[in-house]
């Protein structure tokens, strides 16, 4: 998403608006950038909750700073920028950000914070959403927060936003050497945590589900709601990988393995086998909202999210989010009885 364009009429229509201290129209410009400086600061901390705070740390700085912005950036540059160092100033102070050393044991679930990311919340421009599956996938955002944060800036900067080196190096306060440096070893570790996955982030990519992914959240819904438990472990992998955030670690299990798991945890027993299940896309992957009905309740209430990654029609990857009791974007925190829903 390279931005060469030269200032027009967004910069000149924000200047003017900074020259009259006119702060309404200030919001008004800027507010069209939310979406996608949401997902950048997503990228940066792979927390959904935390991007959308530091997108408002975002305006609020560029409107102490709006004097900053002169002719020789483009206004989404600038944003940019500014987006970038929030999110470096929050990660300086936060302990339990720190990356997980890559030799440590399976350290690809050693992140607790991760969030799942809300397709609805994604930018609607033509260009930014034709790469976002590529970069906005659980496995590349959990690779990310493997980077240490400047090397991670530094990535996002140059290979998924496609900025170049002097433009990056300006932005962080960094010499185009050090910018050069720190990419490579981010990719080394890019490579390492994402081996035979696509690794050219600038180039077109599709985000639409296959009909293999379509298909598979459909059956994984209706064997919860069948307590189908030969068909659920019909549709795992033999080698699934499986976390349950927030609680950490991955673990690779066969399908009975993880049936068993689930069942042994109280799951599919009664009292715990009324279940309802809405289809819908996280991080540009198939999901299932899953909502849970006790005996007493009149209503289904939302349990967990199952962010899935099919390969070859069977699920690969589950990643689960505990969502019981906290509201999601688009999804109803309840269903009724007889509710039919399907999110988008």
């Amino acid at each position: 998403m390279t931005d060469a364009r030269p200032p027009g009429a967004d910069e000149a229509a924000f200047i003017a608006a900074v020259r009259s201290g006119d702060a309404a129209r200030f919001a008004l410009i800027t507010e069209r950038h939310r979406r996608e400086l949401q997902v950048h600061c997503y990228r940066m901390l792979a927390n959904y909750e935390d991007a959308q705070d530091l997108t408002q740390e975002t305006f609020l700085r560029a409107w102490h700073k709006r004097e900053s912005l002169r002719g020789d950036a483009t206004l989404r540059t600038w944003l940019y920028r500014i987006a970038t160092n929030a999110c470096l100033d929050f990660l300086d102070k936060r302990n339990d950000r720190i990356p997980v050393p890559f030799e440590l044991p399976d350290p690809g679930s050693e992140v607790p914070h991760l969030q799942p990311y809300p397709d609805r919340m994604l930018p609607e421009d033509p260009q930014e959403s034709a790469v976002a599956r590529e970069t906005i996938e659980l496995a590349f955002i959990v690779a990310v927060q493997h980077l240490p944060p400047r090397q991670r800036a530094v990535f996002v900067l140059r290979d998924v936003l496609g900025w170049p080196a002097s433009q990056a190096a300006d932005a962080l306060e960094l010499t185009v050497a050090s910018v050069t440096s720190a990419l490579q070893r981010a990719r080394v570790t890019m490579r390492r945590r994402l081996p035979g996955r696509r690794l050219d982030w600038r180039s077109p990519a599709t985000h639409e589900l296959s009909d293999d992914e379509r298909g598979v959240v459909k059956s994984y819904i209706d064997a919860h709601e069948r307590n189908d438990l030969d068909g659920l472990m019909s549709l795992l992998r033999e080698d699934l990988r499986f976390a349950m955030l927030p609680a950490p670690g991955t673990l690779v299990m066969t399908a009975e393995e993880a049936v068993d798991g689930w069942v042994s945890g109280g799951l599919f027993q009664r009292g715990r086998d009324d279940w309802r299940g809405v289809a819908t896309t996280f991080n540009r992957m198939p999901a299932a909202a899953l909502y849970l009905r006790s005996p007493d309740d009149p209503e289904y209430r939302l349990f967990a999210i199952a962010v899935l990654r099919v390969v070859d029609g069977k699920i690969a990857e589950l990643t689960g989010f505990d969502a019981a009791g906290r509201p999601w974007p688009g999804l109803p925190p309840t269903l009724s009885v007889v509710a039919d829903v399907t999110a988008e």
